[in-house]
């Protein structure tokens, strides 16, 4: 048994699961806590016509390098270092640069997708769905394309009309099955939260006394 925790962190896109896992970094500690973010292992499509990238269908399982994703996990989890890819959304590619993540004792894994892959779930100890309804996600997907990602608003809708939506009813709805904890509001559900950094704190606490 590993004697680090892998938290996974599922959910739609805008549902808030990004806010949750900057909320247990900051109530535990960033020298404790290390995230993962399944988007920064969206597959490289450099070597393709920009124009062509567009049209690929980002919210299904097939869009991850999940091979890369879960090679790091498990060496994050035995206490080695990895190299997270950093990905440029406007250009739908990775960065020749990466993110050095080192040893932590808690890793948070977030993602829409991350539930999926039964490999990938069979390496977390706590798995946690964030769930918000569906005008509430769209809502805030736009407002940060919009500002972080440079995307105008037709691009938006349109790709949440074609992929986002159908994916989301396809492959992430049907993955709350394997949640330990659904928590709705995300990361404004504080009792969820507390709740989950007891559970992270006893797991802590089982590893350092065996």
């Amino acid at each position: 048994m590993s004697k680090r925790i892998l938290i996974g962190i599922a959910g739609g896109s805008g549902s808030g699961k990004t806010l949750v896992a900057r909320t247990l970094v900051r109530d535990l500690g960033s020298s404790r806590v290390a995230i993962i973010d399944q988007d920064s292992y969206y597959r490289d499509f450099d070597d393709i016509p920009l124009a062509d990238r567009d049209l690929r269908n980002f919210d299904h399982p097939d869009a991850f390098d999940n091979d890369l994703l879960k090679a790091h996990v498990k060496d994050l989890l035995e206490g080695r270092p990895i190299e997270q890819p950093i990905y440029d959304y406007t250009r739908h590619a990775r960065l020749k640069e990466s993110n050095p993540v080192g040893d932590h004792a808690v890793i948070v894994l977030e993602g829409i997708l991350i539930f999926v892959d039964e490999e990938l779930r069979d390496l977390m100890d706590i798995k946690v769905f964030i769930d918000a309804d569906a005008d509430v996600r769209l809502l805030r997907r736009i407002e940060r394309d919009i500002k972080e990602r440079g995307r105008a608003i037709e691009t938006i809708l349109r790709q949440y009309e074609a992929t986002v939506r159908p994916m989301h009813l396809q492959f992430v709805e049907p993955s709350k099955r394997y949640a330990d904890l659904i928590v709705p509001e995300g990361g404004y559900n504080r009792v969820a939260i507390d709740l989950m950094k007891v559970k992270i704190k006893d797991l802590l606490r089982e590893r350092v006394e065996d």
